[in-house]
């Protein structure tokens, strides 16, 4: 029983050590995130989504809500896979040489899928809802004037949620490696999962239909392409 309990204050303490670590790297990055924001902000800006846009600010924290936005996005961005790395070490120990190698490809695999999800939602949808809701205002007849804080936040509201839902392929694979989803499962419940992600997906982008079409077929594209590679990681630690 005292081994038990020295055990576990071990990996607690582990534990402990590895979120200090998360927690310093993200502060170090919030920081050089905020002082090497310009640049991105600026190349926004500049983006044809951007080119008709009245830059105002409405506020005298506008512009420092601004980079704090874009300095929470960088440092998310290097933070992230860090954070998994770490994940990765205080549960190696417990698996097998092979396991950890499979792991550990997931962390360059998730951090590809994130950036992937963000050059998507930014390159294809966020342009599509800007040219709807400028429409929206001209049917009004109302003249567009946009803060600064406003466009930014609207654009960090959509694009960094559809980043994260990219990462859905390497959530599925990790669960099925450890046994816990089997592809049965998926392809039993897809018609659930196809309605969850069409609702995801109607909430990280305005009541509007077509935004939730471009965000929702490639969600499903990506579940099915979760559920072939399932298939291929189960059948390959059945047969081991």
């Amino acid at each position: 029983m005292k081994d038990k309990e020295m055990l576990l204050e071990e990996h607690i303490k582990e534990l402990r050590i590895k979120i200090i670590w998360v927690i310093f790297v993200f502060i170090f990055t919030l920081v050089i995130g905020f002082f090497t924001a310009t640049p991105l902000i600026e190349h926004l800006k500049n983006d044809p989504a951007a080119q008709d846009i009245p830059w105002n600010v409405f506020g005298l924290t506008d512009a420092l809500s601004v980079y704090l936005q874009f300095a929470f996005i960088i440092s998310m961005v290097f933070t992230f896979p860090f954070c998994l790395f770490q994940l990765w070490k205080y549960v190696s120990p417990g698996l097998s040489r092979e396991e950890r190698k499979v792991t550990l490809s997931f962390i360059p695999a998730a951090a590809g899928l994130f950036v992937i999800g963000l050059l998507f939602a930014y390159y294809f949808v966020f342009p599509y809802l800007v040219d709807f809701m400028s429409m929206m205002s001209e049917k009004l007849g109302t003249q567009e004037s946009y803060g600064i804080r406003q466009y930014f936040r609207f654009l960090i509201n959509i694009v960094f949620p559809i980043g994260l839902l990219f990462e859905l392929p390497v959530v599925i694979l990790f669960f099925t490696y450890l046994g816990v989803l089997k592809p049965a499962h998926l392809t039993k419940f897809r018609k659930v999962a196809y309605l969850i992600l069409v609702l995801i997906a109607g909430m990280v982008t305005p009541p509007e239909i077509i935004s939730n079409i471009l965000v929702s077929l490639p969600l499903i594209a990506l579940y099915e392409c979760s559920v072939w590679l399932s298939r291929i990681v189960y059948k390959k630690k059945s047969g081991n």
